[in-house]
């Protein structure tokens, strides 16, 4: 198949690129910079309609975004990112597959945890997932949304923030990071479930993409810690006056993935049942303890 991949320059999408080849599929990359992953070059910010869309999709099978940002800017400004030129493109994929008379395979990566959640990165998400589900539903389009907990892998920000955290032998964690639950995944897994899932048609329209364990995320760096044959460290909360010291400082430095919008995300628990994912993976998914030699080293 010919498959769209926009976001092929980034975290997932270069994972995506590579299962999809495996599998014999042929990718055509979009992004907001042409360069090795992107043949197409897309503006987030303009990119809001359907015309500006409908003529990318010709000779496409199938299309994938994997397209995100954690805070605002005006380069990339949350709202069109992650809602408006999605939802452009569900509907170009909608007219698309109405032309052809055979709805089109869309595969959407969204997030775990985003119900409820007041943040602008879980409301612009949530609202692109919605508008796509309510298109299948209409059978507009053949559409599965992926919502994955915290994805680890080579390429990350924040799962390269958790590896320099595991190296440190002392450790002041927000509150946050030391009691909230998450379920990490291993980004091969979801880049696994991404490629079989372009070519499956009957799967269900939202799977929640999480790892075999649940535990905190000071947990998590430990296990990190341990994998590296290195001692435990001696962890202590961060006072909440320099937390909010490092959440003010993070908002005003997008490289780094810490930031208010992170602080509120981590506030609910990031968990689910694994056993979707696992059925669609066709086996358990890489347990945590294995993700140093093979999610971050392989």
């Amino acid at each position: 198949m010919t498959v769209l991949l926009c976001g092929a320059s980034g975290f997932l999408g270069r994972h995506i690129r590579v299962a999809l080849q495996a599998q014999g599929h042929t990718v055509v990359g979009a992004g907001s910079v042409r360069n090795a992953h992107n043949q197409l070059r897309v503006d987030y910010a303009q990119d809001t309609s359907v015309a500006a869309w409908l003529p990318r999709l010709e000779g496409i099978d199938a299309v994938i975004n994997a397209v995100g940002v954690l805070r605002d800017s005006s380069r990339r400004p949350i709202e069109a990112v992650h809602s408006k030129t999605p939802i452009a493109l569900f509907d170009a994929c909608s007219v698309a597959g109405q032309q052809r008379r055979q709805a089109l395979r869309v595969i959407q990566i969204s997030a775990l945890g985003i119900e409820g959640n007041a943040t602008r990165y879980a409301s612009t998400k949530r609202a692109a997932d919605e508008h796509l589900l309510s298109l299948h539903a209409s059978a507009q389009v053949n559409a599965t949304v992926l919502r994955p907990s915290i994805v680890f892998g080579q390429g990350g920000q924040s799962s390269q923030l958790f590896v320099q955290l595991s190296k440190l032998p002392v450790l002041l964690l927000p509150q946050a990071v030391l009691t909230a639950q998450v379920q990490p995944v291993a980004v091969k897994d979801l880049a696994s479930a991404v490629a079989w899932l372009v070519a499956h048609q009957s799967a269900e329209p939202l799977i929640e993409c999480v790892g075999a364990q649940a535990l905190s995320l000071s947990a998590f760096i430990a296990s990190l810690r341990q994998q590296q044959n290195l001692k435990p460290a001696r962890v202590m909360p961060l006072p909440q006056c320099l937390t909010r010291l490092s959440v003010s400082i993070g908002d005003r430095i997008p490289a780094i993935p810490w930031c208010s919008e992170t602080q509120a995300l981590l506030a609910k628990d990031n968990v689910s049942n694994s056993g979707a994912f696992a059925l669609l993976l066709g086996h358990a998914p890489l347990p945590i303890q294995h993700f140093w030699s093979q999610a971050w080293n392989h």
